[in-house]
């Protein structure tokens, strides 16, 4: 079975910069995916260049944060800032052109750092959500790289970055025994959703997911891998 440890949020903190690379020079992280508009960009940057083994995708954004994009007026207050949380699933669909407009400008951002895009991903998984289903292929497409799995995607297997999304990982469900959970799951090419952190002030501030992620970059830099496993 082929594992791909992806750590999400790179960019949000220093301390998740940090934590992401640990997890990968010391650990079974193989990729991470870049918040454009997070606290320590500069810094994400520079540690993926320092370390060009670690595959960079993009994590996309339209639930935290500011928008990048200047000149946006439906999916932002007027301090720019999305107007969209984490239950973005409990309310009206986001005006489509301005959405695109925004991703493509984050898109556009990433590539300006001269990093290779490997792949696409998006915070609170809304790139999944099925009104944006047709623009996030259409953004793989067009940046020919493939997308994280979503159940609206499974119907596009030619654009997903794996068979299986595993999500498990991750609160009450981080352990030590993963491998032994994933043999579960039916498919041969598995990303694990990872969030590896050394937890700092601005973390605290920005993330109610916060104390645990020190626990899964401990987790991820002391796993045994099966033989039955290759990392990606």
């Amino acid at each position: 079975m082929e594992v791909l440890f992806n750590a999400d949020d790179f960019g949000l903190t220093k301390g998740v910069n940090d934590g992401i690379i640990e997890a990968f020079v010391n650990g079974v992280v193989g990729s991470a995916t870049l918040m454009m508009n997070g606290l320590a960009v500069e810094d994400a940057v520079a540690a993926a260049k320092h370390h060009p083994r670690l595959k960079v995708g993009i994590h996309l954004v339209l639930t935290w944060g500011k928008a990048l994009c200047p000149d946006l007026k439906q999916i932002v207050d007027k301090e720019g800032t999305f107007l969209l949380r984490s239950n973005f699933r409990e309310t009206t669909v986001p005006d489509l052109k301005e959405t695109e407009k925004e991703w493509r400008t984050q898109l556009e951002a990433f590539l300006s750092t001269g990093l290779p895009l490997h792949h696409i991903d998006s915070h609170h998984h809304i790139h999944g959500w099925e009104p944006l289903k047709e623009l996030t292929l259409r953004l793989a497409e067009d940046y020919r790289v493939p997308v994280r799995f979503a159940e609206s995607l499974r119907c596009h297997p030619d654009h997903l970055l794996t068979d299986v999304l595993w999500t498990d990982f991750y609160g009450q469900g981080i352990t030590r025994q993963i491998f032994d959970h994933l043999p579960r799951v039916p498919t041969g090419k598995v990303e694990v959703m990872t969030h590896p952190a050394f937890v700092d002030t601005e973390l605290q501030a920005n993330s109610s997911y916060n104390e645990l992620r020190d626990l899964e970059r401990e987790i991820l830099c002391s796993l045994e891998i099966p033989d039955w496993v290759t990392l990606l």
